[in-house]
């Protein structure tokens, strides 16, 4: 017990120590996320070994990334995946997967550690937006034109391979799949419209529950989790991963309150990023096997840009099609295609279930996770350099030189230093471009027009 204790202490002072050394760094590139994960991996059992991966540190990591999927789910309004961008996504998605599946077919040796198509398919088309969440929120994206393009591809690049994990590489034969599949959904649409039901009629317990919400009882917090539980124990007892139960119970909560509820987000925010969150990224920096990935670091950079041909290119070319072909520049859907290339959480799932069937060893395992791990640092800051670059409009910069070639020296410093500015949010500190309209929120561009 008091060494489980120690290990949770370590595991605090990591989370709290995590956004501190972010901050710190200039324009922030690297994200809390990659601190966290970082940390663990060297304090863990294949480094220094001070945090020890006990049962009870794994549950609370499980409930960890619980969480982050409810609240992914969360932030997901169910009319926008009905949209132009959300069934763009969705198509991107299949067209995406069925690429993958035949490109191992045909191409065997791109199956990483020799497992299937299928799995490797998953693999390759995978977008941690539970994990972006938290990097949208950081650098603005939230609520603009770019962010909602990352939440309507992130969307099925999570949804997708979740649903295809529980219905392809499940070891029950069709017909069962299929039962608990339908039972599952059942259990969703009941959790779902019966509360929006007494909501809507105002019935005395759904009164005495918004009544007491903001007191000890808690009752609509209590009520969330109890919600989240109660779909993440279906899912492990039926053995669905559990990341489809907490992402349907985000879902299922926002459902019921479509407009939100700013009390109850903030504390969800609280419980979630304050504690949980933090906890399940440090634990999986945990399970990375550095001496695995220094004995093979091939691998691990042939994934990612294996991740890279499979995932962005796909949905950069998705944004460039269509009717909303003249609504993002290049640089944007550049930007876009590669955050939805960043990867965790349903690696981590592929490859345990890889390793449990014996089809994937697990040095070969902590290299793939480590790889998602990397597209977590990698991705957004090669969409924040994307941004960087075209901000200092180089093509600019080269036909001002090409006109002065004296002034070469005072145009390169022009264009270097002219670019970014630091602006104060309400809630801390953002790196934003210069004039960069599209990161401005839509309530900005509502006030604007209403002065």
């Amino acid at each position: 017990m008091a060494s489980e204790f120690f290990s949770l202490a370590i595991i605090s002072l990591v989370a709290f120590a995590a956004p501190v050394i972010a901050q710190v760094i200039p324009h922030k590139p690297v994200p809390e996320t990659v601190l966290l994960l970082v940390f663990g991996a060297v304090l863990g059992p294949s480094c220094v070994g001070v945090i020890e991966l006990s049962e009870s540190i794994t549950l609370l990591s499980e409930l960890g990334l619980a969480f982050l999927f409810l609240l992914a789910g969360y932030e997901i309004e169910p009319k926008k995946l009905s949209e132009t961008e959300g069934k763009k996504g969705l198509r991107t998605w299949l067209l995406t997967f069925a690429f993958a599946v035949c490109l191992v077919h045909l191409h065997p040796n791109i199956a990483i550690g020799g497992i299937d198509a299928v799995p490797m398919a998953i693999l390759l088309t995978t977008t941690a937006l539970g994990t972006l969440m938290p990097i949208l929120r950081e650098r603005g994206l939230m609520g603009t034109k770019v962010g909602d393009a990352v939440i309507a591809y992130g969307t099925w690049g999570e949804l997708g391979p979740i649903l295809a994990m529980a219905i392809l590489l499940s070891t029950r034969k069709g017909w069962q799949t299929a039962l608990i599949l339908t039972l599952f959904a059942t259990l969703c649409l009941t959790v779902a419209l019966v509360p929006a039901a007494a909501r809507k009629k105002g019935s005395a317990l759904y009164r005495f529950l918004e009544a007491k919400a903001d007191t000890t009882s808690q009752t609509l917090l209590r009520g969330t989790i109890m919600i989240l539980v109660a779909l993440v124990t279906f899912s492990a007892v039926f053995d669905i991963d559990i990341v489809l139960g907490a992402f349907a119970a985000g879902f299922i909560l926002r459902f019921i309150r479509p407009e939100g509820n700013l009390s109850l987000e903030a504390k969800l925010d609280g419980i979630g990023f304050g504690f949980l969150i933090p906890l399940f990224f440090v634990v999986s920096g945990c399970k990375i096997d550095l001496n695995a990935i220094a004995a093979d670091p091939a691998t691990l950079i042939r994934f990612i840009v294996l991740l890279m041909g499979v995932r962005a290119v796909p949905v950069a070319i998705s944004l460039a099609l269509g009717k909303t072909r003249n609504t993002y520049t290049v640089h944007e859907r550049a930007s876009i295609a590669l955050y939805c290339t960043t990867a965790l959480p349903i690696i981590v799932a592929v490859t345990s279930l890889a390793v449990k069937n014996g089809s994937m060893n697990s040095q070969t395992a902590s290299i793939m996770v480590a790889a998602g791990a990397v597209t977590v640092f990698l991705m957004p800051l090669l969409a924040q350099i994307v941004y960087g670059i075209t901000d200092r409009h180089p093509v600019d910069a080269v036909k001002e030189i090409a006109n002065s070639p004296k002034s070469t020296i005072n145009i390169i410093k022009e264009h270097a230093h002219s670019s970014h500015t630091y602006e104060e949010t309400d809630y801390r500190t953002i790196y934003l471009p210069k004039k960069r309209y599209d990161v401005y929120t839509r309530s900005d561009d509502a006030s604007e027009d209403s002065n």
